[in-house]
């Protein structure tokens, strides 16, 4: 089935690994112009630019405004055009275990800005620039951002990134879908929820049977998550060809599993 993805710039945040880097790949096989974002990490990128003319990367540090609308500057003169479709991917998680009354405000500050503000941020510009857009791009328009299951369930010992999730789920998705059609009135906003998903970020973890047991035992599909799973949720949702009329949804990838902190990534 064609998407409708050939030639549409597609900006992926926090593409250096793991479903950032899957979604990449999948995008550039179905023939759109992907530009990977990355912050600190730029090797898997370069990696694949070798094979993949129709990849390009950039650098930015998403907390910083100055550098969200630089970076959004760069890539509307680029050859690949204005970017259509967004998927806000990037993110931190302390893998430090923190309750809420032993978290410091710094911890507390510095997920929501890496993780929530910055998403503000990036969405900002993208409906910024998609207002002087052509129709053809504004007709394409998507946003994705990517949650998780502890946005909905909570995450012990980790409250700042469950909550960060959370917003972005229930109040930006939300609001967002209703705000961009007044720019591009048939832009859609979506939002993908992974639960635990095998990636080097998680691997670890995932190798310890005290975790990985009862997340396969609650789960009904009794098996893990892959980064490809999510990915192929984020390009179908973003296809206006096959989603056109989906848009302010939050779409769980976790096989089934609900409930406590098992079920969160």
């Amino acid at each position: 089935m064609d998407l409708g993805l050939k030639n549409i710039h597609v900006l992926v945040t926090g593409a250096s690994g793991g479903i950032g880097l899957e979604t990449v790949k999948l995008y550039l096989s179905l023939g759109a112009n992907v530009t990977a974002h990355y912050n600190s990490n730029s090797k898997p990128i370069q990696d694949l630019q070798v094979n993949f003319p129709a990849l390009q990367c950039a650098q930015a540090d998403l907390s910083s405004e100055s550098a969200v609308k630089s970076m959004f500057d760069t890539l509307t003169g680029s050859p690949f055009g204005p970017v259509a479709v967004i998927v806000v991917n990037h993110a931190i998680w302390t893998a430090e275990d923190v309750p809420i009354i032993d978290m410091t405000i710094e911890q507390w500050d510095h997920t929501l800005s890496a993780n929530l503000t910055s998403s503000f941020l990036v969405c900002r510009e993208f409906l910024r620039h998609l207002r002087i857009a052509t129709e053809g791009v504004k007709d394409k328009a998507s946003i994705v951002l990517i949650g998780s299951t502890s946005g909905k369930y909570g995450d012990k010992d980790h409250a700042d990134y469950a909550v960060s999730k959370s917003a972005m789920m229930y109040g930006l998705t939300t609001t967002l879908k209703s705000e961009i059609v007044k720019i591009a009135p048939r832009g859609r906003v979506n939002c993908i929820a992974p639960g635990w998903v095998l990636t080097p970020m998680t691997q670890e973890a995932l190798n310890d049977p005290a975790i990985s047991g009862p997340l396969l035992a609650a789960t009904p599909l009794k098996k893990l998550g892959t980064p490809l799973d999510v990915a192929n949720q984020i390009v179908i949702v973003s296809s206006s060809v096959v989603s056109g009329h989906v848009t302010g949804q939050v779409i769980f990838v976790e096989g089934g599993c609900v409930g406590d902190i098992l079920c969160c990534e």
